[in-house]
């Protein structure tokens, strides 16, 4: 073989340098997937779980209010909303705590017992720098690891299910999702680079090179199984489709997962909630973006697939139990994380609350975290995902004292 140039002869056509293969490779794989494998398609029955990372730290005592701590209105002065059935008020989460009107689905899936909150929640670390704090939020750990909790937990599922079951969605693979297990990797990239006819090319051209050949296979036929998922939405439409945000992310997420052979278990990102200054309007249309994700994330599982799910809302801490003189919240510690799904066993907020009044606040400035959000994670891979011990605990080593959280799923 030339080792500038290669022909195939059974595919005639321009000659194509090893350069341009190697770049119409990356294609393939930039509009299909990365890192890809591919085993026994999981049984249609099998539990789906989604975690929803949200950058920028959101404000928890925003989020869900808790109008009934009588310290909560003088701590956050402008920042606070009228209580539930006010103009412009808070939605009802059962008294005490008051759900903020961006998120109007969420809270039809709160009534509907298919979400819960989870209040006063943090990580075992403390942190107030987003870098730090959003490596050890997805490494699972008090340290940045090389690898992400959830791809452990993939790590932990039989083999016959375990090369084909994890999915990132959007430019990059986070921490999250990086380790020892293969996953794929969905993002819409706008309009395509190359051709189908000229993928066809490269294909064939390296079809008996023992390297390339296997994985420029195996990222046409994810693409071709992406395509399918969305029905002709493949990734060259739905970089367009809205601006390519987390809610058509979050719809193709649920397509990919609710397809025959679809990956069970999947990461997403949304951002905008640093809110150190204007923080009411910063704040409302980051919550519009999540509320509407979530409502496209469960319409493109479907309703037989999102009986079947949960979804993990998190973020890598909480803000200041005080509004700032910019009209915002700094970075603080405890928060809340949100549980969604079909399967879970919501209509409640579950909450140890430690309260707002003086002498209760971590560090005089902060929501004291009650619980730990490893457990709230381990509940979910034990219980929903049906892990067995060792593979939970693998995926948040040193964490043998933090007892699984229970009942966040239906039996």
């Amino acid at each position: 073989m030339n080792p500038v140039d290669i022909q195939d002869t059974a595919c005639p056509g321009p000659r194509i340098s090893r350069r341009g293969a190697l770049l119409g490779l990356g294609a393939v794989f930039a509009l299909g997937g990365t890192r890809l494998a591919f085993a026994q398609a999981p049984a249609a029955g099998e539990s789906r779980f989604v975690v929803v990372l949200l950058r920028g730290g959101l404000d928890g005592l925003a989020a869900v209010q808790p109008y009934g701590d009588p310290a909560f209105a003088a701590l956050r002065g402008p920042l606070a909303l009228p209580q539930p059935g006010g103009q412009g008020g808070t939605l009802d989460l059962g008294g005490r705590f008051g759900l903020h009107p961006a998120m109007g689905g969420l809270h039809g899936l709160y009534r509907a017992n298919q979400a819960l909150v989870v209040h006063a929640v943090a990580g075992p670390y403390r942190s107030r720098s987003h870098f730090d704090a959003q490596d050890m939020l997805e490494s699972g750990a008090t340290e940045r690891l090389s690898s992400g909790w959830l791809n452990r937990a993939l790590n932990g599922l039989p083999g016959a299910a375990r090369g084909q079951a994890g999915l990132a969605v959007g430019l990059d693979v986070p921490l999250l999702m990086k380790g020892p297990a293969t996953v794929r990797n969905y993002a819409p990239t706008g309009p395509s680079l190359v051709n189908d006819d000229l993928m066809a090319r490269i294909e064939g051209l390296l079809a008996r090179d023992p390297a390339f050949g296997p994985a420029v296979q195996r990222g046409q036929a994810e693409r071709r199984f992406t395509a399918a998922a969305l029905q002709g939405e493949g990734p060259e439409s739905m970089g367009g489709r809205r601006g390519g945000g987390f809610a058509a992310l979050a719809g193709a997420a649920g397509r990919i997962m609710a397809a025959p052979g679809g990956p069970r278990i999947a990461a997403l990102e949304s951002g905008g909630f640093d809110t150190h200054a204007g923080q009411v309007a910063r704040l409302t249309p980051a919550l519009t973006g999540l509320d509407t994700g979530l409502t496209a994330l469960r319409q493109g599982l479907g309703e037989a697939a999102w009986a079947r799910t949960a979804v993990l809302v998190v973020t890598e801490f909480g803000r200041t139990a005080r509004v700032n003189g910019t009209a915002g919240t700094d970075h603080g510690t405890g928060g809340v994380a949100f549980v969604v799904g079909g399967a879970v066993a919501g209509g409640q907020v579950r909450t140890d609350w430690p309260g707002l009044g003086q002498g209760r606040l971590f560090e005089d400035r902060d929501l004291m975290p009650t619980t730990d959000l490893r457990a709230v994670a381990k509940g979910l891979l034990r219980d929903h995902l049906r892990l067995p011990p060792p593979a939970v605990d693998a995926a948040f080593p040193g964490s043998g004292s933090v007892a699984a959280e229970g009942r966040l799923v239906r039996a």
